[in-house]
């Protein structure tokens, strides 16, 4: 068989050349078997000089004609209906070259010879190409390096996508799914045609890397569901349009790249306004908590670049440590990098991880911070919110860190949530630190929605269109600030190099976003319509499937508006109210109380007392946190 390795080393020149010889040698041989078909019915006159000569000159003429009509440069796997053409004429110039050149030497009687041996010769070096190729791709096929790959419908466009990959060297097409039962079990395009009931079979028995849709008669919203459901099988699928659809009307050109989420919401720009603070990272000993979610690990990337001597890398996530410290590792001259396997509430390996480390920053980024899963788990939301900031603050004040930043969220505004509460308290305990702190700085950067971090609505958008729909939707009025991770790490940074202790900074962050709009937003920047009461034949519904336990319709960035600036217009310093440390030093034993209970609802009832007290509200305005 012929050798893979042996026909990939070649260069292009030396394939031109091993078929330049297979074109010459053809002509003796293909001369010979016609002398020997026609026996008897062809007359040899000596001397056989006359035949060598014909021979030779058949030979170079041979080689002359194959690189002139090009068969040399045909690829074997490219090798269909024109090469045989182009060989079609190779060899009948050479037949007639081959009778004109007998009537000067006189090596053969007869003409019929000359009309056998052109027909012998078409045979030859069509048959000589087709064996090598179907050598090349069972090489190919045993090296198992090609995608295989089934195609969902055998319509037109999968015939044409079919003889398509006939040549291709990375692919094989390995059989047809179609719908259609008058089709199944036939053979189209030299291929077998099945049930979908089979699909699950095929894709394991013959070891499936790809599944190709090629269903140009069904709506892109039913090719997303199909696409959805064929992915549960363990292999991609991709859905093809047909060609006639991609090069007609212009559509092929016409076709826009979809709008990112950043221009939808007119976000992405503002990170390249802020200035930089390498100077107030450079040279020191960083550590970032929650070091592996979308904020800490966005924040260690822009803290590796500042050129720290150290950053030290907290998590208790195992595989989001893995993921951020592989990925800081690999960047050429970066600095030293400790990764610290373990949650803050863990008091001992806080305050030994200062000591050790001896660290100048420290930028709190870890907690629990999905409304729904903190609303249904409140006692381990208190606990790592409230009670790990309080561990990770006071260890930072007692080894005398410099400065201390916590991450917060604006739903720590007039919380009706057990995490907005959870964060409201962690940011008065980081107040009441401040207050009664002369090293260590401490401060808030609080800020909206992040785009594309974990568990935020734009992936659970993406997700929802890509099995096509329907994009759920809690309220059709329910708005969110947001901006992207770079600018929220980048704000953090800023806002720990302003402090001047006890500060809570808030970005400027525009007008808040309706989500209808946006899901309507992200539908149509996909390609597809939305179906509504106006449009009942559109691709994609939006349903609204009602609040969810504690979410507002509208979010908030300050409690008070006390506002100050900074040296950036973009970034504001807030003086809000604070508990007095005995009411925080309250608040700490009654929630640490309820946890060591495990009784939620007491839990629960403190929080709202609490936060009531802190932001003057009437109990109502806070009831759905407890309901």
């Amino acid at each position: 068989m012929l050798s893979l390795n042996f026909a990939t080393r070649l260069t292009r020149s030396q394939k031109r050349l091993v078929f330049l010889a297979l074109d010459t040698f053809t002509v003796p041989f293909s001369l010979a078997l016609t002398l020997l078909l026609l026996g008897p019915a062809v007359t040899l006159n000596p001397p056989f000089l006359s035949l060598i000569i014909l021979c030779l000159v058949l030979m170079g003429a041979a080689a002359l004609t194959s690189n002139g009509l090009g068969l040399t440069r045909i690829k074997l796997n490219a090798y269909e209906m024109q090469g045989i053409v182009r060989t079609a004429k190779f060899a009948a110039v050479l037949g007639a070259m081959a009778f004109v050149l007998n009537l000067g030497v006189g090596a053969l009687s007869g003409y019929a010879a000359f009309a056998v041996f052109t027909m012998v010769l078409l045979l030859t070096t069509v048959a000589m190409r087709m064996i090598l190729r179907q050598l090349l791709i069972r090489a190919y096929q045993s090296d198992g390096s090609r995608s295989r790959i089934l195609v969902y419908g055998a319509s037109q466009t999968g015939q044409q996508l079919a003889m398509a990959l006939q040549s291709d060297e990375s692919l094989e097409l390995v059989a047809f799914i179609e719908d259609n039962p008058t089709l199944q079990s036939l053979m189209i395009a030299g291929l077998p045609v099945y049930s979908p009931i089979k699909l699950a079979e095929l894709v394991r028995s013959e070891n499936i890397d790809r599944i190709v849709l090629c269903l140009p008669s069904a709506s892109q919203t039913e090719q997303a569901r199909l696409a959805y459901k064929l992915r549960a099988l363990g292999c991609a699928v991709h859905s093809l349009p047909s060609f006639a659809t991609l090069l007609s009307n212009g559509a092929l050109g016409s076709k826009a790249a979809p709008l990112t989420v950043n221009e939808l919401l007119g976000r992405g720009h503002l990170s390249n306004e802020l200035p930089h603070v390498a100077e107030s990272y450079s040279g020191k000993r960083v550590m970032i908590t929650g070091a592996g979610g979308s904020i800490g690990s966005e924040l260690c990337r822009q803290v590796a670049s500042s050129l720290p001597e150290s950053l030290i890398l907290l998590d208790h996530s195992e595989l989001a440590m893995y993921d951020i410290h592989k990925e800081l590792s690999e960047e050429p001259g970066g600095c030293r990098i400790f990764p610290i396997l373990g949650s803050v509430t863990d008091k001992n390996l806080i305050e030994h991880t200062l000591r050790e480390h001896k660290v100048d920053v420290i930028l709190h980024a870890a907690a629990y911070k999905h409304l729904p899963l903190v609303e249904e788990n409140a006692l381990a939301g208190l606990s790592n919110n409230v009670l790990g900031t309080k561990i990770v603050a006071e260890a930072a004040r007692a080894a005398g860190v410099q400065r201390f930043t916590l991450i917060s969220t604006d739903k720590a505004v007039r919380p009706v949530n057990v995490m907005g509460a959870s964060k409201r308290l962690a940011e008065l305990v980081v107040q009441d630190l401040a207050s009664r702190s002369s090293k260590t700085r401490f401060s808030i950067v609080r800020f909206g929605n992040v785009l594309g971090s974990s568990g935020s609505v734009i992936p659970l958008f993406k997700e929802q269109i890509a099995r096509g729909g329907p994009v759920t939707l809690t309220h059709n009025e329910v708005t969110r600030y947001f901006m992207t991770i770079s600018e929220a790490a980048r704000l953090v940074l800023l806002a720990a190099s302003y402090s001047r202790g006890g500060d809570v900074f808030v970005l400027d962050m525009g007008a808040p976003v309706p989500i209808a709009k946006l899901a309507r937003q992200m539908i149509e920047a996909s390609g597809y319509s939305v179906k509504d009461r106006t449009n009942p034949h559109g691709d994609i519904e939006i349903e609204v499937t009602g609040l969810r336990p504690g979410e507002k319709l509208h979010e908030e960035l300050l409690i008070s508006s006390d506002m100050l600036t900074t040296p950036h217009p973009k970034i504001l310093r807030v003086q809000e109210s604070a508990l007095s440390e005995i009411e925080v030093a309250n608040a700490l034993r009654d929630i640490r109380s309820a946890i060591e209970q495990y009784d939620e609802s007491i839990a629960r009832s403190i929080v709202k007392r609490w936060i009531a007290k802190d932001t003057n509200q009437a109990d109502k305005a806070i009831t759905p946190m407890i309901s």
